[in-house]
């Protein structure tokens, strides 16, 4: 069923934190229902707005990173590819940083 993909540790780790978000997030949501608020976003969000940004965000960071890993190689005379753990925490980063701040 999963043989279209290369799942890695890496990968299957990054799906299953998605997917323990979006659990999180509704059971926060059932919990304690969200309000608009602005924050360095240029416009009003809920959490769940801050949420898809950040992953998109996400995505987009570990899309750039795998295909940079090879230049950032060249770049800065690896003798290996970077781990894309560093991608990982990077990105998880700047999703904490746009659900607190955005």
């Amino acid at each position: 069923m999963f043989h279209w993909m290369a799942w890695t540790t890496p990968v299957a780790v990054f799906f299953s934190s998605i997917g323990l978000m979006l659990v999180g997030m509704t059971l926060w949501e059932l919990k304690s229902p969200t309000v608009m608020r602005k924050g360095f976003l240029p416009i009003a969000t809920t959490r769940g707005d801050r949420l898809f940004i950040g992953l998109l965000s996400a995505g987009y960071i570990n899309l750039a990173f795998v295909g940079l890993t090879g230049r950032f190689a060249e770049w800065f005379h690896l003798e290996h590819e970077p781990s894309v753990w560093i991608s990982f925490v990077i990105s998880m980063a700047v999703l904490g940083f746009i659900m607190n701040k955005g």
